[in-house]
């Protein structure tokens, strides 16, 4: 692969900023492994939900 990373750098904040929603700052300021993170779909198993979490979160919030 001949293309330097510097020659990538201005698509890639481009990318940032339309599909995260970053400004300059943010970008400047992550690493190649926020980048990453930032764009790579979290794990369905990550995101699972128990009804015994949701029970204990509703009662750990509750306004009574």
């Amino acid at each position: 692969m001949s293309d330097r990373l510097s020659e990538r750098v201005p698509r890639l904040a481009a990318l940032a900023a339309q599909h995260l929603g970053w400004p300059p700052e943010t970008f400047w300021a992550a690493t190649p492994a926020d980048l990453a993170l930032a764009v790579t779909p979290p794990d369905a198993s990550d995101a699972s939900l128990s009804r015994a979490d949701l029970d204990r979160m509703m009662k750990d919030q509750s306004d009574g």
